[in-house]
């Protein structure tokens, strides 16, 4: 019996790897049946990358999900010429689509419309380490404003999907993504790279000014989106770095808003905020330690940040640790005395001082 023997694939969209008449021929020889459409007798159904350029990606997810309705298995194009042993799998590949996803926080929808255009090495589990970077990579860009099927199509313009791994990739809206190449910034486009035409200082400022308003206006993603192309256009901007993680935050991208306080440090180490900032989101998952160094660096930075040494005492006092708690409270009334928050502090150094005597007396 020939590898491919019963199996019936159902083509929707032509192929972007060869021409349909070689694929019939090779399916054909290995016992199998390659038709257009899917029919009752289809077994397997294979999307063509060709899709990407021709339809919009509402008209794409409506092809995806009446392939996925039909209740076949679905394969991109390199899943189809891995059934037919024309693509070695990838080496080293272990992880599973779920860890995948869990690791790189990647929207699972657009993960799997991703995988079924050829967006990672891997077409389907187990995946390797550089499609985890590549799902982060994703994640990010989408975060910003990219739509996945703008991803794709970039993507497969770039020719090698392997050697994105090792590029920053960054997105312009939600159709334009696009990679640094050193200073510069360049368009994805077949075998090279096109650049990208410098952004003006006026230009600049009336982006970032959009960006300020879209944030004032609790309008988080777009904000992001808008300071993502001020960094584009100026990567030394720490500020800008730091408007985009708390707007990512408060769009409830914890993970990426933390890689964007910590290129803001990385831009200004003395940037107090950032570092405070920082400090909060690891205390919100727990990381007690590397929340205390973070918020110590604001207070090293800056002895009057009292906001820093406030959320210090609280850290030390969920942790169990109230004489390091009523400590940091003590030099915060120094700082402020007459606020609620100072009141609070006094009541904080009251129960510490309270338990702290009976430990004593015990």
């Amino acid at each position: 019996m020939t590898a491919l023997s019963g199996r019936i694939f159902g083509l929707v969209g032509a192929l972007a790897a060869f021409p349909r008449r070689l694929a019939v021929r090779e399916v054909a020889r290995q016992g199998g049946e390659l038709q257009h459409g899917v029919t009752r007798r289809t077994t397997h159904v294979v999307l063509g990358r060709t899709l990407l350029g021709k339809l919009d990606e509402a008209q794409l997810e409506a092809r995806i999900n009446a392939a996925f309705a039909s209740g076949r298995p679905v394969l991109s194009e390199n899943g189809f010429l891995r059934a037919l042993d024309l693509l070695d799998k990838v080496e080293g590949a272990e992880m599973t689509r779920q860890s995948l996803i869990e690791q790189s926080r990647i929207d699972p929808k657009a993960f799997d419309f991703l995988s079924l255009f050829d967006a990672f090495e891997s077409d389907s589990e187990p995946y390797a380490f550089r499609d985890l970077i590549l799902a982060r990579k994703y994640a990010g860009l989408l975060a910003g404003g990219a739509t996945w099927s703008a991803i794709a199509r970039s993507v497969r313009r770039s020719g090698a999907v392997a050697s994105l791994s090792a590029m920053s990739l960054h997105a312009d809206g939600k159709d334009s993504i696009y990679a640094r190449l050193g200073e510069d910034f360049a368009e994805l486009d077949g075998q090279r790279l096109l650049p990208l035409e410098r952004t003006s200082d006026a230009e600049l400022e009336d982006m970032f000014g959009r960006a300020e308003e879209a944030e004032e206006g609790g309008r988080f993603t777009e904000a992001a989106a808008l300071y993502a192309r001020c960094l584009a256009a100026d990567p030394s901007d720490s500020v800008a770095a730091f408007n985009r993680a708390n707007s990512l935050r408060a769009a409830g991208h914890s993970q990426e808003a933390m890689q964007t306080y910590l290129r803001a440090v990385k831009l200004d180490p003395k940037f107090v905020e950032a570092w405070f900032n920082l400090g909060g989101l690891f205390a919100a998952e727990g990381k007690v330690h590397t929340a205390r160094r973070h918020l110590k660096k604001a207070v090293a930075l800056d002895p009057s940040y009292a906001d820093a040494i406030f959320n210090l005492a609280n850290l030390e006092y969920e942790a169990g640790d109230l004489a390091e708690a009523r400590r940091w409270w003590s030099h915060y009334l120094e700082l402020d005395s007459t606020s609620e928050w100072a009141r609070t502090a006094v009541k904080g150094i009251q129960y510490a001082d309270l338990h702290l005597r009976e430990r004593t007396a015990s």
